[in-house]
């Protein structure tokens, strides 16, 4: 009797945004407690130039070192995808005939940012009739454009800080106006890629009113994204709140909250502060237990809300006024073992190696096709 084989979980990695390296962290840290007895890994990177190459799944190479942020490697043989079969790869080497590498039962997508997290890729694996785990198609897209995310969650009931969009449009013909709204939000603003992560390319401007400064942040944001978002600060406490997809078709899940502690020197919670400093996060963050109570509960409100599966981090606030504010959601939060989201489902009840075994157990229940 021939043996089955292994469930096949292909891996994909690297991609094209500004958080390359911060993806193959993450995947180097998932591959490291997938379950090899039942699953076979099919470890796929994605270089900076948007070719896919089959790659080595040692998540020692994929670990920062010294430093040193790690990337997807070139000299992997490269892959196309077959449309004509579904959930399936080819291998294709110079000077041989293309092979498949086989069908692939489930795929985990750790990929920040765009070209990754915000629905192109997701549409691709559903055009492959590939099972996925994660955000769907418009989900993904609403969540990581800020500017969308927002103005969903506010016809939601759900409270946000006060903001004003800059699309590239409104900046090159209308900077005028543009400038006279980021200076109506009256004080300390947050300039950033509307549809970036990993707090890449923002800037903090102490005075809505400086021109010259304000100018500056844009141009600085407009180098990640053309479209932009300026935020009203929020003078209060960082929180952050993990959500999962229920195992059984009910309400999401939900951890206990985590508090942001900025170090080092850093102004706010930058890529630096993020990555490489000594900022830390108290699990569970001390709130009272009503406010606690509220941000867990607006925390699964704002994955319904958006029409999120699978997994996502909710970043608020805990205003000096005593009300909580939304102020992202992140539909592939970082996951490595020390950030905020496998920790926070950790103190929760959720070990790393069972989090993201719950990932691929409920990307293999959900069937090919329209959500």
């Amino acid at each position: 009797m021939a043996e089955q084989r292994k469930i096949r979980i292909a891996v994909v990695f690297g991609g094209r945004s500004s958080e390359h390296e911060i993806s193959c962290v993450t995947a180097g840290s998932v591959m490291s407690v997938i379950d090899t007895d039942r699953y076979e890994i099919v470890p796929v990177g994605i270089t900076r130039d948007g070719r896919w190459v089959l790659t080595s799944a040692d998540p020692e190479r994929m670990a920062i070192t010294d430093g040193e942020l790690p990337s997807v490697e070139e000299t992997g043989a490269e892959l196309a995808l077959p449309f004509d079969a579904a959930s399936e790869l080819l291998v294709v080497e110079p000077d041989s005939v293309p092979r498949r590498l086989g069908e692939v039962d489930a795929v985990l997508p750790l990929l920040h940012g765009p070209f990754g997290e915000d629905g192109t890729i997701q549409g691709l694996f559903e055009m492959m009739s590939a099972r996925y785990a994660g955000a769907g198609v418009f989900a993904s897209a609403a969540s990581m454009d800020k500017v969308f995310m927002k103005a969903l969650l506010t016809g939601h009931g759900i409270r946000t800080g006060r903001y004003v969009p800059v699309t590239e449009r409104q900046w090159q013909r209308e900077r005028k106006r543009v400038l006279d709204d980021v200076e109506a939000l009256d004080g300390t603003v947050f300039v950033k890629p509307a549809r970036a992560g990993s707090s890449v390319g923002i800037t903090k401007v102490a005075d809505s009113g400086d021109t010259d400064a304000v100018v500056a942040a844009v141009e600085a944001a407009r180098e990640h994204d053309p479209k932009v978002i300026v935020e009203a600060a929020i003078e209060g406490r960082e929180i952050e709140c993990g959500v999962l997809e229920s195992v059984d078709g009910g309400p999401p899940d939900v951890s206990l909250p985590a508090e942001i502690h900025v170090a080092g020197g850093f102004d706010f919670y930058d890529f630096q502060a993020k990555y490489l400093s000594t900022s830390s996060l108290t699990i569970p963050a001390e709130l009272p237990t009503e406010v606690v109570a509220e941000i867990r509960r607006v925390a699964g409100i704002t994955f319904d809300a958006l029409g999120c599966e699978g997994l996502a981090r909710v970043d608020f606030f805990y205003g000096s006024d005593g009300e909580v504010y939304v102020n992202e959601i992140n539909t592939l939060p970082g996951f490595t073992p020390s950030s905020a989201f496998p920790r926070m489902w950790s103190a929760t009840g959720l070990e790393y190696g069972a989090l993201v075994d719950r990932l691929i157990q409920t990307a293999l229940r959900r069937e090919p096709g329209l959500r």
